[in-house]
């Protein structure tokens, strides 16, 4: 069995190992979701497709156990009936556009998971700024932003500008030619003359154990 679980990254890191699916194979994803759920009573799966979840669900003995899968996020959660996550705190997520949902969904349903309370707003890009007032007062209350953003990935910057709540600025893929598959976006937000915390293309998961880890910090 090629499966090295991690079991004590949690107590190191404080998050648990969380599976990337993109590129793993269903006989893979189905004894790694085995093995996890044995070993620790959840697994968490990024990147993956649904036809596979059906076949790991279809796979496991489901007896006390409870699965979500997003599918526009493509997260996969399997877990003890009986698993509870400590509360931590408030994060707010916001995307410049519709199509920056998918990474957002990513990002929400990993901060849910690691026990953050989320609020959402989303497509309330710079090219309607009015939309970023009333986005940002629902949000006054967090203590975390992420903030979502592909074409030229200004909506970071201008929302660090306006608020006092540390920022985690995630460029998407999504634009036209030289947008560059989210490159265009990236540098952007590295270059924000509002600080900004910057995580690399479409990287919704890491902006939400970074987003955690901030909250955890502060307990």
């Amino acid at each position: 069995m090629i499966i090295k679980h991690d079991k004590e990254r949690e107590k190191r890191c404080g998050i648990p190992e969380i599976v990337f699916g993109s590129g793993k194979s269903t006989q893979d994803l189905i004894e790694i979701s085995k093995k996890f759920i044995s070993d620790s009573r959840r697994v968490i799966i990024t990147r993956i497709e649904k036809e596979k979840v059906e076949r790991i669900l279809n796979s496991i003995n489901k007896e006390n156990l409870i699965s979500k899968y997003n599918e526009r996020g493509k997260v996969l959660i399997i877990k003890d009936k009986n698993f509870n996550v400590e509360k931590i705190g408030k994060i707010g997520i916001l995307t410049a556009g519709t199509s920056d949902i998918p990474v957002a969904e990513e990002a929400r349903e990993i901060a849910r998971e690691l026990g953050c309370e989320t609020i959402t707003e989303y497509d309330v890009g710079i090219a309607g700024l009015h939309r970023i007032f009333p986005a940002l007062e629902k949000m006054k209350d967090c203590s975390v932003l992420i903030v979502i953003a592909g074409m030229e990935g200004a909506l970071p910057s201008v929302i660090a500008g306006l608020t006092n709540i540390p920022v985690i600025g995630v460029p998407t893929s999504i634009g036209y030619g030289t947008a560059q598959q989210g490159r265009t976006a990236l540098f952007t937000m590295l270059n924000s003359c509002t600080p900004v915390a910057v995580m690399n293309i479409d990287n919704g998961y890491g902006a939400a154990v970074f987003a955690y880890k901030i909250l955890r910090s502060r307990k």
